[in-house]
């Protein structure tokens, strides 16, 4: 006898015996029926669940056991079976009954008189032994309204509560066949009574095999990879021997006619494991079916999801490494490594649950910390839906409310554990606060290693917390020290497993060029007579930066090729299809160019999601045009919109949906946490780099499916010659495959080592300025650093002393070394020497400030620089696929060797600029470009360590006439008047009445003090002072305008005024 290949010999048939061999009792199709009290449109078998209801509760009364009887036990199934008055639609329904089955219910009981309520359960979850678990084929259910059946191949009970249901199909049947008939016989007019009880759905053949939950679309049913099970584990299980009776269950009714085939094979000996014995092996052992139902559930406004094999595993870890503790009592923490578009936020609401319902853990409390307001608000919305409800701090002060009341679950951004840790210097040293830190590669690193100053202060104010690190991105091998700031890597889930997983869409990478050419003696003519009194390091300095890819890209020609070869793109490949693409432009001002020049070839919608400009375009903008360009763009959308978040909320839900706009145009905003699954295809006209890069692309890998349009691929095309940085990037990331622990401990400084040294390289900072009668004189400071040797001198000795104190300010254990009085001196006299350095480098002419420069350089490149037509240059390859990648890299150009000439490139480089000799400078500027342009065509521009970006410095808006009365306190002050501009009309006092406006004028004053009074040395490039001036403005409006002045004030409103008010301060405060 020969194998059959029907599915009832190929997969129910095995399915059932490995079930019945992991502890399920068979039933016959009709005993399965007596026990629904042969009721077809009954699910429920109600005589075990009454009969196990009575068996797994009890109550104690002054001391002694009672059982609960058979009345009971109906009154708590009556309760669990939704009656048509109670019925909320499919996924309300299965809600309410997973609810009922997790928490139980209560029973009343009255013994002697007194009458008490006690805990009732519908499932043992701590002891699955004491829970009855039992499996049927071919379960026969009566569809809604009518007398018509629906056969389910196979439905497993707990308790006699239906609680799986699987869909079998032969080897050669399509597993999309199975998720089908699935997903129908939850319609309303099929069978959805099942439904309501169950908890897990499988689709299987014998060669593959799918899970998904009640309500899970198609494209979201996902395959189980096991990081703990062996085949040599399964075997026995898979081939045990079915006792008689078993075998009486099984092969009765329908499946009579299989039982001398299947005695035959078990005589034959051992069957080979099969990818559906994996699957069921994996989900359905009793104690692990029933862990995933209860602490891998949730549901996420509304709609239920089940964990996918990265988060189980990874949260099991995490349990498992947080119950240990190290030698000062402090549980352990560490990182949990997940690609983008893996599920990250529902990983941070899985594992709060699992910490909650751990029954080693005592009274838990759980801190969510995220270093921005809208990913802030994102986790607590996250959270919320999920049935859990956050406290979101709204302030320091109220966060060390928070913590000090022991919040059981708290969301804060992390610089708000600055003003918390000033108000209190006493620590919380509860072991059972959990902090789990999104996005943990951005906020926690020191610059030197170690933690960064805010989650130093964190460690402070909650020294024997536990800290769990999420991130998605890579850490690259300079951010290794990631891993040592929490200690150890939990759990990592690589992008090519989750394309593997078909978790996320493979993407494709193509190359495109626009040529440049350099009309050379015109543009030299032009340079020379611009650049009129500049001394000739100045004249390098501007070539320089002039002679960059990234000023060649923001050029008006090569904007409108590119916008050309994008309008036709996506015209030929994309409209109409369903599908839509963004577009990363360089700057705003370029954002608005792309726009105009698609609007006017008038073949493809667009819209623009920047941030408002706020007088502050001169970081980026460097011609008054652009600015205005800018400005005028923003205005329309205001007048349009009203407000901000009304503007990037419905431009988003317009690009999410079917409609217009089909290509959205975004510079930095919606690159990193920001999910359209029909976006396709990223066209990328600016220069990325590592986790920027790797962010950027993943927004086009998520799963989209509509109307029976599945997206395959998504689509990276490449204008800035980027392949080598994203080969760099994703090589780096799949090099942790072969990560030890032991690669950790060369990232480890000794910071105690650090701290010993601090005290002498302070000193020998000062020991330069002795000679200076005046300590309190700057001029006397500077005029003693005319000599250049000693500034050079000057400069070596701070950049030892910056470094060791940032590495010091890492670690808590400066403060058993120093008092909080001394490490501020040290802080003090850091930033006054970092000031004092800026201001010698202008005074002896080593750095200038070109601002009044740039715009006649950029107008010199529109001019003389034409752009050409944009051609393919790299041909489609799948970035997932190493191989294919690793041989276009190659042919590129973009080789190891040619990585190692960028270090020998930049080592003579620097030598150079020290000798102060050169070379550059003697090159005609055409020169330049024109080697640029070269280096771009042929590949070897992107091998190059992109240099500081276009413009650095903003410069102030001209004065212009407000068009309104302002108070008298404010008139004559620019600064005061723009700072009231933005407040006026926002601050409501307690009657709902807005302020008067000269009330609004002296809080527009109490601002800007608090602004100056923040301001250091490169704020606007230095995150961790910026988040220092938010806390304290957000400290202001709540602890002064609202906690002591009555000011109504919303968390929404503060909101949009911070982003508001430092977008002002940087324009106006430059330093």
């Amino acid at each position: 006898m020969t194998f059959i290949a029907a599915e009832k010999h190929q997969s129910q048939v095995p399915a059932l015996q490995l079930l019945v061999a992991l502890g399920f009792t068979p039933l016959s199709q009709k005993e399965s029926l007596r026990l629904r009290g042969g009721r077809l449109r009954n699910v429920v078998l109600d005589d075990v669940l009454a009969e196990q209801l009575m068996r797994i509760n009890r109550f104690t009364h002054r001391g002694r056991e009672y059982a609960f009887d058979l009345e009971d036990a109906h009154e708590a199934m009556r309760r669990l079976k939704p009656t048509p008055d109670r019925l909320k639609g499919l996924r309300g329904t299965n809600q309410d009954i997973y609810d009922t089955l997790v928490l139980g219910t209560t029973i009343t009981k009255s013994i002697n008189g007194d009458s008490k309520s006690y805990s009732f359960r519908y499932i043992d979850w701590e002891r699955p032994e004491n829970n009855v678990f039992h499996v049927t084929a071919e379960f026969s259910v009566e569809r809604t309204a009518l007398s018509q059946t629906r056969r389910c191949d196979i439905v497993a009970f707990v308790n006699g509560i239906p609680i799986m249901v699987i869909e079998n199909k032969r080897p050669t049947e399509s597993l999309k066949k199975a998720d089908s008939q699935l997903i129908g016989y939850q319609n309303e007019d099929n069978i959805p009574q099942l439904f309501h009880f169950a908890q897990l759905l499988i689709g299987m053949n014998r060669s593959e095999a799918r899970y998904a939950t009640v309500g899970t679309p198609r494209k979201f049913w996902q395959t189980w990879r096991d990081e703990e099970d062996t085949d040599e584990a399964i075997a026995p299980v898979a081939n045990r021997l079915l006792t008689a009776a078993e075998k009486e269950a099984i092969f009765s009714g329908d499946f009579a006619v299989a039982r001398a085939y299947f005695d035959a094979l078990a005589t034959e000996g051992d069957r080979a494991v099969t990818a559906q014995d994996r699957i069921l092996y994996a989900l359905c052992r009793p104690e692990r079916l029933l862990d995933l139902i209860r602490r891998f559930t949730v549901f996420d406004g509304g709609l239920r999801k089940i964990a996918r094999h990265q988060q189980f595993f990874g949260i099991r870890r995490a349990v498992e490494t947080v119950k240990q503790h190290d030698l000062s009592g402090a549980r352990k923490g560490g990182v949990i490594w997940h690609t983008q578009g893996s599920g990250k936020s529902l990983t941070m609401v899985m594992l709060g649950r699992a910490l909650a319902l751990e029954r080693s853990i005592e009274n838990p409390r759980i801190i969510i910390v995220t270093d921005r307001d809208d990913l802030d608000k994102q986790i607590k919305d996250t959270f919320k839906s999920c049935d859990l409800e956050p406290v979101r701090a709204t302030s320091g002060s109220h966060l060390l409310d928070l913590v000090r009341n022991r919040a059981p679950l708290v969301t804060t951004i992390i610089n708000k554990f600055d003003t918390a840790l000033k108000n209190s210097k006493q620590a919380d040293d509860d072991s059972s606060i959990f902090v789990l830190v999104d996005e943990s590669h951005r906020t926690q690193t020191g610059r030197y290693g170690g933690h960064s100053q805010f989650a130093a202060k964190m460690r402070r104010l909650l020294p024997r917390a536990c800290y769990l690190g999420f991130t998605g991105t890579p850490l690259l091998k300079k951010e290794k020290n990631t891993l040592s700031t929490f200690g150890r890597l939990i759990h990592r889930y690589a992008i090519d497993e989750a394309v593997a997983d078909e978790a996320v869409v493979p993407l494709l990478y193509e190359g495109r060029l626009v040529e440049q050419q350099v009309s050379g003696n015109v543009i030299d003519r032009w340079f020379e007579k611009i650049s009129e009194g500049l001394t000739e390091s100045q004249k390098r300095d501007l070539k320089r930066k002039f002679s960059r890819m990234d000023a060649l890209s923001k050029t008006d020609q090569a904007i409108r090729a590119k916008a050309f070869d994008i309008s036709e793109h996506f015209r030929q490949h994309w409209q109409g299809t369903g599908f839509k693409a963004q577009l990363v432009a360089p700057s705003k001002a370029a954002a608005v160019r792309f726009k105009e020049v698609l609007d006017e070839i008038g073949h493809v919608s667009s819209a623009i999601i920047i941030s408002p400009p706020d007088e502050n375009e001169g970081n980026e903008e460097i011609d008054q045009e652009s600015k205005d360009l800018v400005r005028g763009f923003w205005s329309k959308m205001m007048a349009r919109y009203k407000t901000e978040e009304e503007y990037n909320r419905q431009s988003i839900d317009a690009f999410k949906g079917s409609g217009d706009p089909e290509i959205l145009i975004v510079v930095s905003k919606l690159l990193t946490g920001f999910d359209a699954p029909r976006n396709t295809v990223l066209y990328v006209c600016k220069a990325l780099k590592e986790h920027n890069l790797l962010q950027a692309i993943a927004r086009v890998n998520r799963l989209y499916e509509d109307d029976g349009t599945e997206k395959q691929f998504g689509f990276i095309i490449d204008y800035e010659g980027l392949l080598g940085e994203l080969d760099s990037a994703l090589t780096t990331y799949s090099a942790f495959e072969g990560y030890e622990a032991a690669d950790l401990a060369g990232t480890v400084h000794d910071v105690r080592e650090e701290i010993r040294k601090l005290t002498q390289l302070h000193d020998q900072l000062w020991d330069i300025f002795k000679p200076v009668r005046n300590k309190k004189d700057m001029e006397q400071f500077e005029q003693h650093l005319a000599d250049e040797a000693l500034r050079h001198e000057f400069y070596a000795r701070l950049k030892a002393f910056s470094r060791c104190l940032h590495i010091s300010l890492s670690s808590d254990k400066l403060f058993d070394v120093f008092d909080e009085t001394k490490v501020d001196a040290l802080k003090r006299d850091w930033k006054q020497f970092s000031e004092l350095k800026r201001s010698v480098q202008l005074r002896y002419q080593e750095t200038v400030d070109v601002r009044e420069f740039e715009p006649k350089i950029q107008r010199l490149l529109d001019d003389h620089v034409v752009a050409m037509p944009a051609s393919v240059i790299i041909e489609m390859v799948n970035i997932n696929d190493p191989d294919a990648l690793k041989a276009v890299v190659e042919e590129t150009g973009i080789s190891e060797a040619s990585k190692a000439d960028r270090i020998a490139s930049a080592t003579r480089r620097a030598i150079t600029e020290k000798l102060d000799e050169d070379p550059t400078f003697y090159k005609r500027f055409s020169e330049l470009l024109e080697e640029t342009i070269r280096a771009y065509r042929e590949k070897r521009l992107s091998e190059r360590e992109y240099l500081k970006s276009v413009v650095d410095l903003a410069s102030k808006v001209a004065r212009k006439d407000r068009g309104r009365d302002v108070p008298e306190s404010i008139r004559g002050d620019e600064d005061a008047q723009a700072f009231f501009g933005v407040l006026v009309g926002q601050l409501k006092a307690a009657d709902n009445e807005p302020l008067a406006e000269g009330e609004t004028a002296a809080i527009a004053n109490a601002i800007i003090g608090i602004v100056k009074s923040h301001l250091i040395v490169g704020i606007w490039s230095n995150e961790v002072a910026q988040n220092n001036l938010r806390n304290a403005i957000d400290d202001y409006f709540f602890d002064v305008l609202r906690d002591e002045r009555g000011v109504d004030l919303s968390v929404e409103v503060l909101d949009d005024l911070e982003l508001k008010i430092m977008g002002l301060a940087r324009a106006r405060f430059a330093v």
